[in-house]
């Protein structure tokens, strides 16, 4: 605990010392300077905040306390009521800061990319990536972020063999990193006409945003195709070869781009998945090597384990990684995910505080 206090002395101190900078007509005027100061006050805002109410509250228990020997009875009662109200307070700031001190997710600011396909279960699961695909695009309708369809291959009977899509907003990989994993199914499907329930699956890929400069892709790993965009589109796709291959030579990672109007709008789209996915690789290939399995129980992105069972008869969503089950499969497909991410988030931090102890 002494070590926390003095961190949280630390910050509140570096963040009061921003403050004033922030206020010095000088630095206001260099730009630069202003924004990377600001982004350092930013980072530091809401554990500083947080402790100065705690010790706010802290002084004002030491205040209270010398009322406890007034002559006036009630007023005694009324003293150790606002004590125990404040001590009850100050409990619930410091678990609170407890969290804000964890190691954060270097990632967790950053866009996203997220791959969903259809895997066992033939047209089902191809449908049900595409309930999937609204379920994420409403999620992100409702904290303000944006979509951007990056690549996508429809179905004939609905859904996606694969879609993959950025989603652009503050946090959105704090909150959907949890999602990577299969996804299963169990439901009578629109093409089953005995009524019989099946199980199929969609497995899903969440992968943060990776700058050009931040990017170990090198230009001659690349190996470049143009071609002849196919499906829907009109005259526009069958006269234009807008469509880009691009090929990762070291890992074999292939991405296929056509959904854009131009042959620059396709390349720049599919350079920005194939180095994410380069990175994902890596990164996998890596923590294999070294036989390092991740000690959180969620988070662990790998899409052959299965994460999460929606059950459409009995309107339920189980998270097998937590054992987490809610009775709201309906809200949840409509995008309510929050809920479900708020468990697996608490368990995480759960994990963490006990890894520090």
């Amino acid at each position: 605990m002494e070590k926390m206090f003095a961190r949280l002395e630390t910050i509140l101190t570096k963040y009061q010392q921003l403050q004033e900078k922030l206020q010095d007509e000088t630095i206001i005027q260099d730009i630069k300077q202003y924004t990377q100061l600001s982004k350092e006050a930013s980072q530091l805002e809401k554990a500083a905040l947080k402790y100065q109410e705690y010790l706010n509250n802290k002084k004002q228990i030491e205040e209270t306390k010398l009322l406890l020997d007034d002559s006036d009875e009630d007023m005694v009662q009324l003293a150790n009521e606002e004590i125990k109200t404040l001590t009850s307070q100050n409990e619930e700031l410091l678990k609170e800061l407890e969290i804000l001190l964890l190691p954060k997710d270097p990632n967790d600011d950053k866009n996203i990319l997220m791959e969903i396909r259809g895997a066992a279960g033939g047209d089902e699961a191809n449908i049900f990536a595409g309930d999937l695909f609204r379920m994420y695009s409403r999620y992100a309708d409702s904290k303000g972020w944006k979509i951007e369809i990056m690549e996508s291959s429809e179905t004939e009977f609905g859904g996606f063999a694969l879609i993959s899509f950025m989603v652009k907003g503050e946090g959105a990989y704090s909150r959907l990193k949890y999602e990577s994993g299969a996804h299963r199914v169990q439901r009578v499907p629109k093409t089953e006409a005995a009524g019989r329930i099946h199980t199929s699956t969609a497995t899903v890929l969440v992968m943060p945003e990776i700058d050009e400069v931040d990017s170990t892709v090198k230009d001659e790993d690349l190996h470049i195709d143009v071609y002849r965009s196919g499906g829907a589109g009109g005259q526009h796709v069958n006269k234009t070869e807008s469509a880009i291959r691009i090929t990762h030579i070291p890992t074999h990672i292939v991405v296929t781009c056509q959904d854009g109007r131009s042959q620059h709008e396709n390349k720049e789209k599919a350079l920005k998945i194939i180095r994410m996915k380069v990175a994902e690789e890596l990164k996998s290939r890596q923590l294999e090597e070294v036989g390092a399995e991740r000690k959180l129980k969620v988070g662990k992105g790998e899409r052959s384990e299965k994460i999460r069972t929606y059950n459409y008869p009995q309107n339920r969503v189980t998270d097998h990684r937590i054992g987490f089950t809610v009775q709201k499969l309906d809200r949840i497909i409509e995008g309510d995910l929050d809920e479900v991410l708020d468990a697996l988030m608490n368990e995480e931090q759960k994990e963490k505080l006990e890894a520090e102890l």
